[in-house]
């Protein structure tokens, strides 16, 4: 099983996930270019580098199941389309193929979120607070690098809205030719719209859940809502006691 974390994630963010797959499968985890402890400003931050370097991974473990979160699952998405040999199953975590919708500015708001982070941080625990607090909050603070003035992201803010404009673009064609099993997981409170989730349930490969109350990162907020849904699509076997 590999892993991919959202925009401005990291591999560790998986952890608890990661905790409870090791008991049925072996699972690997991805720092996506220009994130946590992968190249920190790549030439290259296109969509189609991010899906070489998902598939480069799966080349090395073998055929796998896939789960991506935000824009990690848009990478899954692309991976699972255009290398159906190795990925066995897919999982997109509040990920789709929509793109921005008329008049959105993904880049831009990403760009003016970053900005107003107060870094650095004096602390992990002052961030995991300013970051959403709760599971959420730790896991991205978890994330930040130690340096002699205070804590700071693992990226750099301009690859970052490089990297999130290269997804503007619809992908509904690619989502199409997807034909392994797939699970799409929405939290209620997520920023996937009803549109896009509707739409993508007519997929005849695809399982839909809502996780209701759940945010954005669902696999951080609803932990035990996250392994129910995934445990069900895996058969049952993820992780049961």
């Amino acid at each position: 099983m590999l892993l991919l974390p959202g925009l401005c994630g990291y591999a560790g963010e998986w952890s608890a996930t990661a905790a409870w797959l090791t008991d049925t499968h072996r699972v690997y985890a991805l720092d996506p270019r220009g994130h946590g402890d992968s190249e920190r400003r790549p030439k290259d931050v296109s969509r189609t580098a991010h899906v070489a370097d998902a598939a480069a991974a799966l080349g090395l473990v073998g055929p796998a199941v896939l789960v991506g979160q935000s824009l990690g699952g848009h990478t899954a998405l692309l991976t699972a389309a255009r290398h159906p040999r190795l990925v066995t199953r897919l999982v997109l975590v509040e990920a789709g193929p929509a793109g921005d919708g008329p008049g959105d500015d993904s880049a831009d708001a990403i760009e003016r979120w970053l900005a107003d982070w107060p870094v650095p941080f004096p602390g992990r625990a002052t961030a995991a607070e300013y970051l959403g607090g709760g599971l959420v909050g730790s896991a991205w603070a978890g994330g930040l690098r130690e340096h002699a003035d205070g804590w700071y992201p693992a990226f750099d803010r301009d690859i970052m809205v490089a990297t999130v404009a290269g997804a503007a673009e619809p992908r509904w064609d690619e989502f199409e030719q997807v034909v392994c099993p797939t699970l799409l997981v929405k939290g209620e409170r997520g920023f996937m719209s009803a549109d896009e989730y509707t739409r993508m349930g007519r997929h005849p490969m695809l399982t839909a859940v809502e996780v209701p109350g759940a945010g954005h990162d669902v696999h951080l907020d609803s932990p035990d809502a996250w392994r129910a849904a995934l445990t069900a699509f895996l058969g049952g076997s993820a992780g049961e006691p």
